[in-house]
């Protein structure tokens, strides 16, 4: 394979990949619609990228939702290896996951595979529309890919609970950074969740604001001055990236492993989960 990939692939790089036919490219559509669940295969089933399997974030990507563990829970150790072995992924598979989004979707994959210590995993820079921009042709109907045994080998330190995060506002152990919009970030305004507001002590960065206007990740350069100034005074902090259900908090994770900032965790629970509990302390405003 030309180059191993690092986090995100253009489009004209996964076309070379594809034209070499290498057996161990593994492609996962992860497109998605909060609001209507059946979306994303549908648009699967239209059109893909040749070769690809899809992955429903809802069933596929998140766990079953108990009312109190958030919108997009994250799977056991023993379910997230079930779904990968089904999608084909092996100990030496090159995984390139994509979405419509920007990487919103996509970003949860890149980062539960990272988690479960699977490096050879990356974004496509663009998503779906840098692919067709690029020239590159869509296959309709459903793919399946032959099972694979996949090997888990958990980085704890990379996967937070809600038990964690609250030790750490005791402790001062971590840097929160809240990946929402900054009126949900300040509880002026929550649209989704039934209470306004944010971990206390969260610092606030866009998720979006990794991003270039044409929907592609900002340089290494750029990030890294972007998001070290966010992180410089953390100290020997961990940084813990949340937003509201575990999405966009991805997309913040993969952002800071662009520019090249280390040690960091992503509670996946978020705010969802964090806010059902009314004994949890929420704070409002401007810091």
């Amino acid at each position: 394979m030309n180059g191993a990939p690092r986090s995100i692939v253009s489009a004209a790089w996964l076309r070379e990949q594809l034209a070499a036919r290498d057996s161990r490219l593994v492609l996962v559509d992860v497109r998605s619609d909060l609001k209507d669940p059946s979306w994303g295969r549908a648009r699967y089933l239209e059109g893909h990228l040749p070769g690809a399997v899809f992955a429903d974030t809802d069933r596929d990507l998140s766990a079953p939702k108990t009312g109190t563990n958030g919108r997009h829970p994250l799977p056991t150790v023993e379910r997230m290896t079930e779904v990968f072995g089904r999608l084909g992924i092996g100990p030496d598979s090159v995984v390139v996951a994509y979405d419509h989004a920007s990487g919103l979707f996509a970003a949860r994959l890149w980062w539960m595979l990272r988690y479960l210590g699977h490096t050879d995993v990356a974004v496509l820079d663009g998503g779906i529309g840098a692919w067709e921009q690029a020239g590159g042709s869509l296959a309709p109907g459903g793919e399946t890919r032959a099972p694979r045994c996949f090997v888990p080998k958990p980085e704890p330190e990379m996967a937070l609970g809600v038990a964690e995060v609250a030790a750490g506002l005791a402790s001062g152990a971590h840097l929160l950074v809240d990946a929402r919009e900054p009126i949900r970030w300040r509880g002026e305004h929550e649209p989704i969740d039934p209470v306004a507001g944010r971990i206390p002590g969260a610092a606030n960065h866009l998720w979006k604001g990794n991003l270039d206007p044409d929907g592609r990740f900002r340089s290494p350069e750029d990030l890294r001055e972007i998001l070290g100034a966010l992180t410089r005074d953390r100290a020997e902090r961990r940084v813990v990236c949340y937003c509201g259900s575990g999405l966009s908090a991805a997309h913040n994770a993969l952002a800071l492993e662009l520019a090249g900032i280390r040690d960091v965790a992503v509670y996946s629970g978020s705010w969802s989960e964090w806010c059902a509990d009314p004994s949890r302390p929420v704070e409002r405003g401007t810091p």
